[in-house]
């Protein structure tokens, strides 16, 4: 394989599999709410969306860098919410 192909471009995210889907789901419902659902996104592979029922909270995006796995949730707060 050439070394090129081998560095990883840092704008690249790997893809959220469907049993990661569900792993990150049975984390948010036991840590947070029974009622909040991680579901695929339509059009991306490289995150997931999360609801608490029917409302948007954010989306969590995979992180695999040196060997180590993790997971980033991202939510935007409105200030009209505050």
């Amino acid at each position: 394989m050439p070394q090129a192909a081998q560095i990883k471009d840092s704008r690249w995210r790997d893809s959220v599999k469907p049993d990661e889907i569900k792993k990150l789901d049975a984390y948010f419902k036991r840590t947070f709410n029974p009622s909040m659902v991680v579901k695929a996104r339509p059009r991306k592979d490289d995150s997931a969306e999360v609801y608490v029922g029917d409302e948007f909270l954010g989306v969590v995006f995979k992180d695999e860098e040196d060997g180590d796995l993790s997971y980033n949730f991202s939510m935007a707060i409105l200030d009209v919410d505050l």
